[in-house]
């Protein structure tokens, strides 16, 4: 069952990176990210002060707080890449967060991935390798581009947000309400962006892209809020692997892929047709490494 939720939670992330971009295109980044953020934070508020979401105490609200600054720091990086990069190129680079995800899990958890997941993780890296190779012939240096090592950044955050989602929602770590956990930290990236906003964008503002609101930026902030109620279901589900969860929300690539070809018309699309079917069979595997999973604790 955690699978699916994982999967469903790809495609919405998916449909996420496609708004963003276009949010992004000829626009200011952090007002975008800030709109992004309060809207986001704006979903869970009823929830807060009706009393669905529990208070938690100061030990929970600081571990929430820890996790707001890592993901608003890959955020910002994020966005500041996505701003500067062809949507096909973005996809593949994060996509290789799972195999940082699976490689930390292995020695702070003790995950061990089965035949099938194994064989899911290799066709996928190998794919999204080769996928990464293919942009060079769109002129982009990966060793000294400025938008490249943004989105490494972005990636090393990420995946150190992943490892601790696990730690705040397991028996064994810090056992926090999943929808806590979601609700609140929105609440703080939202005051902290805002914050930001104000003290970046507010003042020097010549030199600065005007910021142009957009319908796509509500889109932004709705796909990703599902997406995350998908992901942080799929962990707090018995037998959820973190570096499984991670490398099967990875596959939302395979959105942006074709919404990089339909809606964008990216160039050299034709060469990665290949390396894109790696990661559609890389998908294939993990769903029957996870029901082998499942049939043997049955």
């Amino acid at each position: 069952m955690w699978i699916t939720f994982a999967f469903l939670s790809a495609a919405l992330l998916g449909l996420y990176d496609v708004c963003k971009k276009h949010a992004l295109a000829d626009n200011a980044v952090i007002p975008v990210l800030t709109a992004n953020t309060l809207l986001c934070s704006a979903f869970f508020l009823p929830f807060i002060f009706g009393g669905a979401i529990g208070t938690g105490d100061l030990r929970a609200h600081s571990l929430v707080l820890l996790k707001s600054m890592i993901v608003l720091g890959s955020w910002v990086c994020g966005y500041f890449a996505m701003a500067r990069l062809p949507l096909s190129t973005v996809g593949p680079i994060n996509a290789t967060r799972p195999v940082l995800t699976l490689t930390a899990a292995m020695f702070v958890y003790g995950e061990r991935p089965g035949f099938w997941q194994w064989a899911g993780i290799v066709s996928a890296m190998t794919g999204l390798l080769l996928l990464s190779r293919s942009s060079r012939s769109e002129g982009i240096h990966f060793t000294h581009d400025r938008g490249i090592l943004l989105l490494a950044a972005a990636t090393l955050l990420g995946t150190a947000s992943g490892l601790f989602d696990k730690y705040l929602m397991s028996a064994g770590g810090a056992c926090l309400d999943r929808l806590f956990v979601q609700g609140y930290y929105n609440l703080y990236q939202a005051l902290l962006m805002s914050f930001a906003c104000l003290l970046l964008h507010g003042r020097g503002k010549n030199g600065r892209k005007p910021f142009r609101w957009r319908r796509s930026i509500v889109l932004v902030s709705l796909f990703l809020t599902l997406a995350d109620l998908c992901y942080f279901y799929a962990l707090s589900l018995d037998g959820a692997m973190i570096g499984i969860v991670s490398m099967a929300r990875r596959s939302s690539v395979v959105v942006s892929f074709v919404c990089a070809a339909v809606l964008f018309k990216e160039k050299n699309l034709r060469a990665k047709a290949f390396d894109l079917a790696l990661v559609l069979l890389s998908i294939v595997c993990l769903a029957l490494g996870s029901r082998t999973n499942s049939t043997t604790s049955e």
